[in-house]
């Protein structure tokens, strides 16, 4: 009978390891929705540092390409405090302009490869040969 017991507590454990765990601290979410939860550092029990996680608005779509770059910098320990609201809708206004003037830019060049009509590929020096054993070629050649 004892058995049985730690056969369905070892699978209760397994199952719940692949849940995201939802004891955390909320600390904030972005515009994408994802919402970030840190749990606590606590010496006593031998943790030194916190656990950091998000929950994704889409239940197991975890990608960190509609992640910002604040969140992802806290999530990975590279700075100790989340990013306000502020920091984010600043980032985030900045990254639209600058995407909004690099079309402006694309959009007023001329389609095609651009080249100098009066460069050769390769530099022409009077002092060496082209084929080896002729006399050196001219500039005008």
């Amino acid at each position: 009978m004892a058995r049985r017991g730690l056969i369905r507590e070892i699978f209760k454990h397994f199952t719940a390891s692949f849940k995201p765990r939802q004891n955390g601290v909320y600390m904030g979410d972005d515009y994408f929705g994802n919402k970030y939860y840190e749990i606590p550092a606590d010496p006593s029990r031998g943790k030194r540092n916190p656990k950091r996680f998000y929950v994704s608005p889409v239940d197991m779509r975890y990608d960190q390409d509609n992640m910002p770059a604040e969140w992802d910098a806290w999530l990975r320990y590279r700075r100790d405090t989340p990013p306000s609201e502020g920091e984010l809708k600043g980032n985030l206004t900045i990254a639209t302009m600058k995407k909004e003037n690099a079309e402006k830019i694309e959009g007023s060049r001329p389609a095609g490869k651009q080249t100098h009509s009066d460069m050769s590929s390769f530099p022409i020096y009077e002092d060496f040969e082209v084929t080896p054993g002729e006399k050196p070629r001219e500039k005008g050649d």
